[in-house]
Formats: C-alpha cells, sequence, structure tokens
C-alpha cells in the first residue's frame, strides 16, 4: 500500500492507474476506521477498482471548534484496517496542503442551493457548504473516478449527487449498506464517546424506524408516531418529516411513489450524540458524513445509524451543541399512503 501526503503525488498516483487502464475507487474518510469503512473498501475492491483512501478531517463542515478537536483519531488502527482490506493507496494530506489559507475563508465555496437548507442544513448554516467543498476537491484531485460513501448520511449523499450532475463531474457516487455493531447501533467513528446511557437512548432512533417500518400509516401518523417512541425513551425530538427523496420536500398523505421519512432528534446526553438511520435491514455500512436531524449534547458529537440497504456518513456539531441525524431506507409495500409505493426512512 502506497502512503501519500500531497496533492501532486495523489493526483499523478490516480492518473497513472487510469493510463494503465484501471479503474479508480475513492473512499473519502476523516479517519478513526471501522468495519463500515472497510465495508467501502471491500466494495470498491469487488468492482476491481484501484482503491484509492483519503483521511482528512475537514474543519469546514465543522460548527463548533470544539467538537473538531474531539475528533476521534486512531492513525495505527486505520493503517492496519486500510492494509487489511485492500486499500491501494492511503492519501493522508495535511490541513495546509488542502485549505493553505485556514483558518481564512477561501475565496471559493461550493454551495448546493434547496436540498442543503433544510432539515439538517436548515439546523446547520454552512454545513453542506463545508462538505460540497470538500468533497469537489477530492473529486478534482482524484479525477474521473467512482467515489464511495455509506447511506447513512442520505442527505449528506443527496448533495454530493446534485454538484456531481450540476457540474458535470466524471464521478460515479456508490451508495454502500450500513455495517452495525453488536447492539444494532450504527458503526460510527464518534461511537468511541458515547457512554453508556446515551448510547442505550441513541438506540431509540432505530426503535422509532423500525416500528413505523413495519406498519402501513399515512405520512403524518408516521410523523407523529416515531416522535413518540422517542420521546417515551427520553429523547426530546428536534424535528421529524417525510420528504420526497430529491426535493426533500415534505410529503402529503395523498400523495403516492416514492417517501423518505426523516427523523431527527434532540437528545440530552453526557457526552456524544449519535447519528441514527433506519433502513430497514439488518446490516450496512456507516462513514462519518452528514446526517439529517438534531441532538443535543452537553459536550461533544457522535455519528450512527441503522439501516438496511444503505449507508452513511458523519457529522458535527453547532456551537450550542446541536447534532443533526439522518438515514437510509426501508424497503416496504406501502407508503403509508392512500397511493402506496416504496416507503424511505430516516432517522
Amino acid at each position: 500500500m502506497q502512503r501519500l501526503h500531497t496533492i501532486a503525488a495523489w493526483r499523478d498516483y490516480a492518473q497513472r492507474q487510469r493510463d494503465a487502464g484501471h479503474s479508480v475507487g475513492l473512499v473519502p474518510t476523516m479517519g478513526a476506521l471501522h468495519a463500515g469503512h472497510a465495508s467501502l473498501f471491500d466494495e470498491a475492491k469487488a468492482r476491481g477498482d484501484v482503491v484509492l483512501a483519503t483521511i482528512f478531517v475537514n474543519p469546514r463542515q465543522f460548527g463548533d471548534i470544539a467538537d473538531l478537536r474531539a475528533y476521534p483519531h486512531t492513525p495505527e488502527v486505520d493503517l492496519r484496517l486500510a492494509q487489511e482490506h485492500g486499500v491501494d493507496c492511503l492519501v493522508e494530506p495535511a490541513l495546509e496542503e488542502m485549505w493553505p489559507e485556514y483558518p481564512r475563508p477561501t475565496a471559493t465555496t461550493v454551495s448546493v442551493r434547496g436540498i442543503s437548507e433544510v432539515l439538517e442544513g436548515a439546523g446547520r448554516p454552512g454545513h453542506f457548504d463545508g462538505v460540497a467543498s470538500v468533497v469537489a476537491k477530492l473529486f478534482a484531485v482524484t479525477g474521473p473516478c467512482r467515489a464511495y460513501f455509506g447511506d447513512k448520511d442520505f442527505q449528506q449523499i443527496a448533495v454530493v449527487r446534485q454538484m456531481v450532475a450540476d457540474l458535470a463531474l466524471p464521478v460515479e457516487v456508490v451508495g454502500c449498506p450500513i455495517v452495525r455493531d453488536y447492539d444494532g447501533l450504527a458503526l460510527s467513528s464518534r461511537n468511541l464517546l458515547l457512554t453508556e446511557t446515551a448510547r442505550h437512548q441513541a438506540l431509540s432512533l432505530s426503535r422509532a424506524l423500525h416500528q413505523v417500518g413495519e406498519t402501513r400509516r399515512y405520512a403524518s401518523a408516521m410523523r407523529r408516531a416515531m416522535r413518540a417512541v422517542m420521546e417515551d425513551a427520553g429523547v426530546r425530538v428536534a424535528y421529524a418529516d417525510g420528504v420526497d427523496p430529491v426535493t426533500f420536500m415534505p410529503t402529503r398523505d395523498d400523495e403516492g411513489g416514492a417517501l423518505y421519512l426523516d427523523e431527527a432528534a434532540s437528545l440530552r446526553i453526557s457526552a456524544s450524540t449519535l447519528d441514527n438511520n433506519n433502513s430497514g435491514d439488518e446490516d450496512g455500512g456507516a462513514i462519518d458524513a452528514e446526517h439529517l436531524g438534531s441532538i443535543i449534547v452537553e459536550d461533544s458529537t457522535l455519528s450512527s445509524n441503522s439501516a438496511g440497504d444503505e449507508d452513511g456518513g458523519a457529522i458535527s456539531a453547532e456551537n450550542d451543541g446541536t447534532l443533526s441525524v439522518s438515514g437510509s431506507t426501508f424497503n416496504g409495500d406501502s407508503a403509508g399512503n392512500s397511493a402506496g409505493g416504496a416507503l424511505y426512512v430516516s432517522g
């Protein structure tokens, strides 16, 4: 496995692979790797890609400097896991390599209007601008490739896909399943920050998702049901909404087709916050990326989720300790409305 640290070497490596007739599989991460990340490496390898993984904790997507400083770092574990799962090239650029002017803002920011301004974006202004900007730079340096993300962070992936479509970037965005821990909690780098009590509370998110996913309901009824489950567990719900999976506009009970139910929870915990999705399946993959929702925390934040055929990403807390949560999908035979259809559940 090669290890690179500069943009020039990274760009040259990717181009040489394509010149040799290979496809490149990019796996963006923020480090603190776990089995969810490994599943992304494995998927890229299974598709025949030369696997290029990046580790870069992007400060531009953090609203709280304390949350940025608290983000887990496990370099020895990262190196071992990348090697064991066939990563061909590990890129670890320094902050000054990616954002030379930081902490001063860059002159250029990538902003995806609409879907980045609602749900998670409404509670964390500028967050998705930071995500879109760093992902655009990763894509620009890597060049034509497949990029692997976890569907746990459904809104984040939607933002990335919209950016790729709008800018005609030569990148195929691949969503991967969520990987769960022994108790059903989606794996996340920030799980390291959870107390036992906080972890138990966080599991109420997936319980709520499973409950509404297994029941035929109208969208409005599912919103109320999810709130009830989490409130019974002591969770203070910030918002719960059913939205169109493309436009992210709220869905109505009389609409057919595909619905995406996203649940955001506000929850008082001692150390971290957890981002949780549910896709109605037992497994999945999760990477640190953004999610829809919010959890109130006293200290740092943690991202987690639960899904069945998707994967997720990472999130960060605001200055007031608010953290967002979003989700994956549950494949049902009814959308909980009069027209039926496919139900997408996130939370």
